[in-house]
């Protein structure tokens, strides 16, 4: 299900939004950002994670057996990202026309516990993009559902912004609801992420 707002390139975005923005990453600022594919559990599915002034690049090829997903996450966010003034996560990104899932990682405030799930917890949501040039989204922060390896969970937990410890941007065959994702393409991809902003 997709929830996020998309503003593409020809609407301007001070049309939309006049309250300003919290710059997480941009441009040549995606220090420590780097590709983790699905070779981590037996896939062959290829890529690397590139700084450019533009923003943060991949490009790679797509295997669906074995595994079916690449992605591009940050390092971890030390203290966490304290996002608590925000509505959500704005990127700003060239995806041809597919559809990405976003999953955030928080301390969880529970002494820990959820890093005991294998796997780990995140917090994810799925979105399209324009099938031409770049385009805004914007995904509340309300939206996100708690996910442990691409399947929801239903423990009674509630996301904080205030401990944001990592974040992900992955293209994979499964969905944000633990089903096959429509989007996905196998072959070769390539993603250009230009910013990551918190919105008021």
């Amino acid at each position: 299900m997709m929830l996020s707002i998309i503003i593409s390139e020809g609407i301007p975005r001070s049309s939309c939004w006049s309250q300003p923005v919290i710059p997480i990453a941009s441009g040549d600022g995606f220090i420590g950002w780097h590709a983790l594919n699905d070779t981590v559990m037996g896939g062959r599915s290829q890529g690397n994670c590139r700084i450019a002034s533009t923003g943060l690049e991949f490009e790679g090829t797509l295997v669906e057996e074995g595994g079916g997903f690449i992605s591009c996450r940050s390092p971890l966010f030390s203290p966490p990202l304290d996002l608590s003034s925000c509505e959500g996560l704005e990127l700003e990104l060239l995806g041809a026309g597919r559809r990405f899932k976003l999953a955030v990682a928080c301390a969880d405030g529970l002494a820990g516990l959820t890093n005991l799930i294998p796997g780990g917890l995140r917090w994810v949501i799925e979105f399209a993009t324009e099938p031409d040039g770049p385009c805004f989204v914007r995904i509340p922060f309300a939206d996100l559902r708690a996910s442990v390896r691409a399947k929801p969970v239903g423990l009674p937990l509630k996301f904080d912004p205030s401990r944001i410890t990592r974040l992900q941007l992955l293209h994979s065959r499964f969905a944000d609801d633990g089903g096959l994702n429509a989007g996905f393409r196998a072959g070769p991809i390539y993603l250009q992420l230009r910013a990551v902003r918190g919105y008021p």
